[in-house]
């Protein structure tokens, strides 16, 4: 039996004790014993308690993967995902002012990616188990909308007509305006019995639309998200921000920040969140190099006629960023990457002097990483709000602001 005091949190979640030893499940100041495993504690018992333990809302929090970190406080986990921020832009030289966290309530998320598969029994679906391919169902989820809970008896069913018996399937859920939108891939090969069973699965269940690798099975009705006015019909399986508030929050922070642009550039624009948002009041021009996303948000706006006018093209930023003399137009730039960040294309706004930018980011190191460059470069790091939309994981989002100063 091995006794440590854990020092801090690593950024996987996992309490570090010196060594470092790995202690999942346990928090800062804490001691706690197990057996040591390499540099891991297993079979941890809590000998001393944080302050900040609490009792995990869900049932399934001990064997379930979906979540990290039920056992703390949400005071901490707040003052946790901010000094994670910190931290990261401390490691470049960097400081900036913390506007209060946004965190979203439990049971709102609106999007997950569930595991099914057959059994001997029939089948089942949920969450992976912690470092693992077990499938743990999760009935009592306290994370999921109540609405998207109802898509696990769908996998379940899914997995039945569509799973081999060597391998399950990944199930892509999203709530949206008019019922489940469900994107399934690794499932058996489409072929004309498949494709009626699928059918009237899709129709027993009430789906808006059913997809199977890529390929649309059915639309029974159109599957909408709301961007600012208007209604908006993304590609299957495509990316939507985690929960309703999230959005929200991260849409009144990038409007705050951009607030008197008239022309607005939309870097990584997906479906048009922010761009369909911002053009109740400005000009927008959307760059995504997703073909299928622009289409769905040209047709959104098209649908929504009080809109001022935003052009858009298909283009890779990563490999063809916009250069300075094609950033110059615009009064303030959005920019929101995957989690690599923008290397190349922060490269050419630093010398292309926009007023403002709004950086928004899902990878505090890659965005400490874009906001050194910036800053070497003549732009002031504002007010950084982290969004916490991924409660209960170590999921970290952010909004921060740029603003050029002119010599």
């Amino acid at each position: 039996m091995s006794r440590h005091t854990i020092v801090r949190l690593g950024q996987q979640g996992d309490g570090i004790a010196d060594g470092p030893v790995y202690a999942p499940m346990t928090l800062p100041g804490e001691v706690v014993t197990g057996d040591l495993d390499g540099n891991r504690l297993n079979n941890i018992k809590v000998e001393k308690p944080s302050p900040d333990r609490v009792a995990a809302p869900c049932r399934h929090f001990r064997s379930c993967g979906g979540c990290q970190l039920q056992h703390a406080s949400d005071r901490f986990l707040a003052d946790w995902k901010v000094e994670i921020v910190a931290s990261a832009l401390a490691a470049h030289g960097l400081e900036a002012e913390f506007l209060p966290i946004s965190t979203s309530p439990q049971r709102s998320r609106r999007r997950a990616t569930f595991a099914a598969r057959r059994t001997k029994k029939g089948a089942m679906a949920g969450f992976h188990a912690k470092v693992s391919d077990v499938i743990i169902e999760v009935p009592d989820c306290q994370l999921l909308h109540p609405d998207l809970m109802t898509a696990l008896p769908v996998a379940q069913a899914l997995a039945m007509v569509g799973a081999s018996r060597k391998n399950g399937i990944n199930v892509a859920s999203t709530l949206s305006l008019n019922g489940l939108d469900l994107a399934v891939s690794n499932g058996k090969p489409l072929d004309r019995q498949l494709r009626i069973e699928l059918a009237a699965l899709a129709d027993t269940h009430g789906l808006a639309r059913l997809a199977w690798d890529d390929e649309i099975i059915v639309t029974r009705h159109v599957p909408e998200q709301l961007f600012g006015k208007s209604q908006v019909q993304p590609p299957p399986g495509s990316f939507l921000q985690a929960t309703t508030e999230g959005q929200a929050a991260l849409l009144a922070e990038v409007e705050k920040i951009t607030r008197g642009a008239r022309r607005i550039g939309d870097l990584f624009a997906g479906c048009g969140t922010f761009s369909l948002h911002l053009a109740q009041n400005a000009e927008v021009h959307a760059v995504e190099g997703e073909a299928e996303m622009i289409a769905a948000l040209d047709a959104g706006w098209r649908k929504t006629p009080t809109l001022k006018p935003v052009t858009h093209e298909v283009r890779d930023l990563f490999r063809r960023p916009l250069m300075p003399d094609e950033l110059e137009r615009f009064d303030a730039v959005v920019i929101d990457p995957p989690r690599a960040g923008a290397q190349a294309q922060t490269a050419e706004l630093c010398h292309a002097a926009i007023p403002t930018i709004a950086y928004v980011s899902c990878n505090p190191t890659s965005f400490a990483r874009d906001a050194s460059s910036l800053v070497a470069q003549g732009y002031e790091l504002g007010p950084v709000r982290v969004v916490d939309q991924f409660r209960w994981s170590t999921h970290v989002e952010l909004v921060a602001e740029f603003t050029f100063k002119t010599k």
